[in-house]
């Protein structure tokens, strides 16, 4: 499945990351309505990683502009600010209705489409024992594939077996990971990510000695961790963003080609430039 995905991601301002072939928001930060225009009309599924202002101000406007339209808001569990925004919209745009807001669990699978479907996991941005307060979310297209036994098989004898024994005895289901999207987060299992088709990454800082500097604040990733990481296991395309403004976008993108180049990186590459959004982040020319 070919994917159209429009983001934006600097740390501590805003992320978001809105697919449109899939009606789906990842983080809804201050602009995506801005950006999107009437495409932000079209969402129908937005799921919000933890309760940091850059990834929830734009639930505001959002709000505001599609109630009407009824779209799904999901949330980790414990994140209270949810639950105080829901009482806040209804007390301010008290004549915009129809938004549904669902708390999800670590592990919870929610079906968006007939073949789509978003599975939460959390991570360990914030930490608090006991309490759900942050997710990853990866995307699977889940398909009826014909058995090797019968692709040889004519149409009607298909449908002859059909009716017999039913669909299941004809296809295996074969189910992919289409997208993964890390949210803010610290690298902490390079399985997780393996086979998924795009990931979206957060690299809040260039070098990992930065990352242990700001130990007493929610956890975050290093870019030569992602890339550590993604040497390791089998994606097709990257996306990075969440960069702090601190750095240059020079400085970056420096940083950015000297691990492709040590990690040998043959995947097509992108990133968020600080302070940008992109439209149609995978139709760019990739940075290598």
């Amino acid at each position: 499945m070919k994917l159209t995905i429009h983001g934006y991601s600097t740390a501590l301002y805003a992320t978001w990351y809105y697919v449109e072939e899939l009606g789906i928001l990842f983080d809804a930060g201050d602009g995506v309505c801005a950006n999107l225009l009437g495409k932000a009309g079209k969402i129908k599924h937005a799921f919000i990683s933890h309760a940091d202002r850059d990834h929830l101000t734009g639930l505001l406007q959002f709000n505001q502009l599609f109630a009407g339209l009824k779209p799904t808001i999901y949330y980790p569990k414990d994140s209270g600010s949810f639950p105080f925004l829901k009482d806040f919209f209804t007390k301010f745009d008290p004549h915009n209705t129809g938004t549904n807001w669902q708390e999800i669990e670590d592990k919870s699978i929610i079906a968006t489409k007939n073949t789509i479907q978003v599975e939460a996991i959390e991570n360990g941005h914030v930490v608090q024992p006991g309490l759900l307060k942050s997710l990853s979310f990866k995307v699977y297209e889940t398909k009826q594939k014909l058995k090797s036994e019968f692709v040889n098989l004519q149409k009607d004898e298909l449908i002859k077996i059909k009716k017999e024994h039913g669909d299941h005895f004809l296809t295996n289901v074969v189910k992919r990971n289409i997208l993964s999207y890390s949210a803010d987060t610290p690298i902490e299992n390079y399985a997780r990510y393996h086979n998924s088709e795009i990931l979206i990454h957060e690299a809040t800082f260039l070098t990992k000695n930065e990352t242990n500097t700001k130990s007493w604040k929610n956890k975050h990733s290093s870019l030569d961790e992602v890339f550590k990481m993604v040497a390791n296991i089998n994606i097709d395309k990257l996306i990075l963003g969440h960069f702090s403004s601190r750095y240059d976008q020079h400085e970056i993108d420096k940083e950015i080609k000297k691990h492709i180049q040590h990690y040998n990186i043959k995947i097509p590459v992108h990133r968020i430039p600080v302070g940008k959004a992109v439209k149609n982040i995978l139709a760019q020319t990739p940075i290598n």
